[in-house]
């Protein structure tokens, strides 16, 4: 982090003009839209201030982030709120090299209207820019989590060398056929019986990794992804509210299952659980809620209600600043809402944003659940470029393509966009659908070029649910709200089908390679059986084990090898004839390498 510069303010406002120019165009980072252009005039231009151009809802405890193109610096930084005053507070650099953002020493006053302007340079191009924006009236809300739904236990994983780790079972149903991508399963079950936790499974139903979470907290959104070059773990997790959205982090972990950062909303926002997704900028995408006091009579809700804002924002992973943010209340109206405004005194969940997706061409593509829309934002204004949905679609919808409901709208190569529809809740269609959508923008239209329907059962997924790409053109649906998770092949026949415990949820599937060496050592129990010893093992993680070797002997100085054994499955029972007592027992790759070796025990 930038050692911090203090900066005194002065201005006075109301709404807050935002303006991001994408040089060079070739990434869908915001960050690095800016970078093929940092020392022109034309690239200067380009700097975003957040909050954004009409933002009527900011937080008490906003910073005021400057985006721009590599090299950008910001001098001369003048804030004041309309009641609070001038603010002092300090500047701090993105690690990206693309800005700054201002931390006032003071919050907000609730209700007022906010000014900024500022004095951006960029090698030898130098500008001022301003903005304005209002402050909202947070709300509290009820802070009681999401009701649990009664599993079974029977579908619970149990290991005697891992009693603590207890995921729901994974059942599978249509073994992976010819053609089924190579990977494991990445699941976050949750609801149900079970420890909730982000969970690595083999296309058998196999455990390979599992990480129980605290009692109270919840797993969404386990995924691979990249960050500073390598492949990490990535979720979200924290409390799920009954109100309808998360209060928690994004974590990130390396191949060594060991935690390399925690990602957190800014601005006093906590990380909702719908989205993080991580640029090669080494920047996160992610979303919150907000709930705020409005009068909602206009819509036929209460004159003292709440309304759940929506706001996404790109964090700087190193710093943790915020270096954009949008907010929906600014941009979608109330009236685009196809959830009604609540008569009693619970918070209007009008639009629950549930997915972002970076473009090629300075957008971002949002998923409102409740306005059965797409968005497509343009990272320049934060203005909507274009709408697909329900509410003032910018293209003719074409047969097959209206959904309800839906989640994880994706751009996807060829200008096709994927998205989950739900079909429900209350119910609209008889199944949800895995869509893949061609966007025409000359003839102003949107075809279905592909649909993916379950053909064995009937899955409507009130809630949650995603369309995965994967490699060779197969799709991998996740339900969501339903614990089924099933793989198509390009023309729609099933490649893999499977089930988690009943009634447990997984808001994304994801299916993906994967590679880990856990720290640590086996763990391994061992009994008399007979004249012999019984031996169990497992390696929580472990990717790489072919086979288990079991060393014996009279005390733990005098081992030998007494019996090998393939791998099978998370935990392996391993019959030895050698009377012990002492045992330990070898991983070995597919080399026959040692891997680790467990600590000794007594029989």
């Amino acid at each position: 982090m930038s050692p911090a510069r203090s900066i005194s303010a002065t201005v006075a406002g109301l709404t807050l003009a935002v303006a991001l120019v994408a040089c060079g165009g070739a990434s869908p980072a915001g960050t690095a839209l800016l970078a093929g252009d940092a020392h022109s005039a034309a690239a200067l231009s380009g700097v975003a201030v957040s909050p954004q151009n009409g933002t009527p809802d900011a937080s008490p405890a906003t910073q005021v982030s400057f985006l721009g193109p590599v090299g950008t610096s910001v001098t001369s930084v003048r804030v004041v709120g309309s009641r609070s005053g001038p603010h002092a507070g300090v500047l701090r650099a993105y690690a990206t090299g693309t800005g700054e953002s201002f931390l006032p020493a003071r919050p907000f006053a609730a209700g007022e209207r906010v000014s900024v302007s500022a004095r951006v340079s960029a090698g030898a191009s130098a500008r001022t820019v301003t903005a304005r924006f209002t402050i909202a009236h947070q709300a509290g809300v009820r802070q009681k989590e999401f009701p649990v739904n009664a599993g079974s236990p029977s579908e619970v994983q149990h290991y005697s060398t891992a009693p603590s780790l207890t995921p729901s079972s994974v059942h599978i149903t249509t073994s992976a056929r010819v053609g089924a991508a190579a990977g494991d399963l990445f699941l976050a079950p949750y609801q149900g019986d079970g420890t909730p936790g982000p969970m690595i499974a083999e296309q058998d139903g196999n455990l390979v990794w599992f990480h129980p979470l605290p009692a109270g907290e919840y797993p969404s959104n386990f995924q691979v992804q990249q960050y500073q070059g390598k492949p990490v773990l990535t979720w979200w997790q924290g409390r799920v509210l009954e109100v309808g959205f998360g209060v928690g982090e994004d974590e990130i972990f390396n191949t060594s299952y060991q935690h390399v950062a925690t990602i957190r909303a800014g601005n006093g926002y906590s990380a909702d659980l719908h989205e993080v997704r991580i640029t090669p900028e080494g920047t996160a995408w992610i979303d919150a809620f907000d709930p705020i006091d409005m009068n909602l009579s206009p819509e036929h809700g209460r004159s003292d209600g709440i309304l759940n804002d929506c706001v996404i924002q790109e964090i700087d992973i190193k710093t943790g600043l915020v270096m954009w943010e949008w907010h929906a209340l600014a941009h979608i109206p109330l009236s685009a809402s196809r959830s009604p405004a609540p008569t009693w005194k619970w918070p209007w969940d009008y639009v629950h944003l549930n997915s972002i997706s970076l473009g090629s061409t300075g957008d971002v593509l949002l998923s409102a659940r409740n306005t059965w829309t797409l968005y497509d934002v343009d990272i320049r204004s934060g203005a909507v470029r274009w709408r697909i949905g329900a509410q003032q679609s910018s293209f003719a919808l074409g047969p097959g393509v209206p959904f309800y409901w839906q989640h994880d709208a994706e751009f996807q190569p060829g200008g096709l966009i994927s998205v989950f529809d739900n079909g429900s809740d209350p119910p609209k269609e008889r199944q949800s659908r895995g869509l893949l959508l061609r966007l025409d923008s000359g003839a102003r239209r949107v075809t279905l070029l592909r649909q993916f329907v379950n053909p064995r059962a009937t899955l409507l997924a009130s809630s949650q649910g995603n369309t995965l790409s994967l490699p060779g053109g197969d799709w991998l649906l996740g339900y969501g709200g339903l614990p089924n998770f099933t793989e198509f092949d390009g023309a729609g026949s099933v490649l893999l089908d499977g089930t988690l415990g009943r009634n447990v949820q997984d808001f994304r599937t994801y299916l993906a390679p994967w590679s880990a060496q856990p720290p640590g050592a086996p763990a391994v129990i061992a009994a008399r059986a007979g004249a012999g010893l019984s031996t169990s093992v497992s390696w929580n993680g472990a990717t790489q084990v072919a086979t288990w070797r079991v060393l014996a002997g009279a005390s733990p100085s005098a081992l030998s090898a007494v019996a090998t054994a393939p791998r099978q499955g998370f935990q392996t029972t391993i019959a030895v004839s050698a009377a012990g007592p002492y045992v330990a027992v070898q991983a070995l790759d597919p080399q026959g390498d040692v891997l680790g070796t467990s600590a000794t025990v007594h029989a």
